[in-house]
């Protein structure tokens, strides 16, 4: 295949996912620097409530904020402390079906549990190696299956636990083979019943089924730290060192993105969390340096019928 056929090829493809899946547009933001109800300093993570409640990680102001879907401040919860209920550098947070939010707690080494607006309810976890103890550990999801999965970032492996029974199973080793970590950042679990992990270090992609055991890997990143999953099965990476989203099919075929460095609309600095509303109409944004929360929504465009033979056209 010649150079303008191998060209043209990668153009349809491109314009065939954006057909399918639409553009993601800037729609809104908030937050500043600062300690005030929705200032933030240095968010590190984002989750939708099955309500459509959004909660935020304020990681150096030490504690959990929440909003409602565009931004209007509703609540907060937490202080800097290694007492029950108080919070230490916070990296993750997932919310529950039944509303009930899990937040990593990342220099305490634990997991807690809060209601939705912020009433301790129980913790897990401890520094240390051994299955159900934590070592910094960073991003966090609540399953539909009724499980919690834990990105244990510098035990390199993954734990997942049940309100019930607590820290059930862990797998991960350090190092760069299939089924092997080195940092991961952050989980998140999909319809189809996938867990998906994203590695700082050895910045890609891989997912498993619910129990841990492999199934694929992908990807190229910028020491990624962010993972969400929409309900159609759509995964979308919080690039942050290349200060954009990208996303892509459950399997890891790549589908788009969006985002530069700089401190605009629809720009990053360091973006560190994802999150995908219920409907998968809306997808959130930690951009953590820019101290702010961005949103967008799915756009379909109008693509003419003859769009592709004036694409060919172009390679004639």
């Amino acid at each position: 295949m010649n150079k303008n056929a191998i060209t043209a090829a990668a153009a349809l493809t491109a314009l065939a996912a954006v057909c399918a899946w639409g553009v993601w547009t800037y729609e809104g933001e908030w937050g500043s620097q600062g300690t005030g109800d929705g200032e933030f300093d240095t968010p590190t993570a984002v989750a939708v409530s099955p309500y459509g409640g959004v909660y935020v990680a304020d990681r150096r102001n030490h504690r959990i904020q929440y909003f409602s879907r565009s931004g209007s401040f509703r609540g907060k919860w937490g202080k800097k402390g290694t007492k029950p209920g108080e919070l230490w550098y916070p990296e993750g947070v997932a919310v529950a079906r039944g509303g009930n939010v899990y937040v990593a707690d990342t220099s305490n080494h634990r997991v807690q549990l809060f209601t939705a607006t912020g009433s301790y309810l129980d913790y897990w976890g401890g520094y240390g190696a051994a299955v159900g103890n934590f070592k910094w550990p960073g991003g966090i999801d609540a399953s539909f299956w009724g499980k919690v999965y834990v990105a244990d970032t510098n035990n390199d492996r993954v734990q997942y636990l049940t309100r019930l029974y607590g820290v059930e199973g862990a797998w991960g080793t350090h190092g760069g083979g299939p089924g092997q970590f080195n940092r991961p950042a952050d989980v998140a679990c999909g319809p189809n019943g996938y867990v998906y992990v994203v590695e700082r270090e050895n910045r890609r992609v891989q997912y498993f089924t619910r129990a841990g055991s492999f199934l694929g890997m992908w990807g190229q990143f910028g020491r990624p730290r962010g993972i969400a999953v929409a309900p159609d099965g759509t995964v979308f990476v919080a690039d942050a060192g290349n200060h954009r989203i990208q996303y892509f099919t459950p399997a890891g075929s790549y589908l788009g993105g969006w985002g530069s460095s700089g401190h605009g609309p629809g720009q990053f600095n360091n973006p560190c969390g994802v999150a995908v509303s219920r409907t998968g109409a809306r997808v959130y944004v930690a951009d953590t340096d820019n101290q702010r929360v961005q949103y967008f929504n799915r756009n379909e465009p109008a693509v003419a019928p003859t769009s592709l033979g004036s694409l060919k056209a172009l390679f004639r």
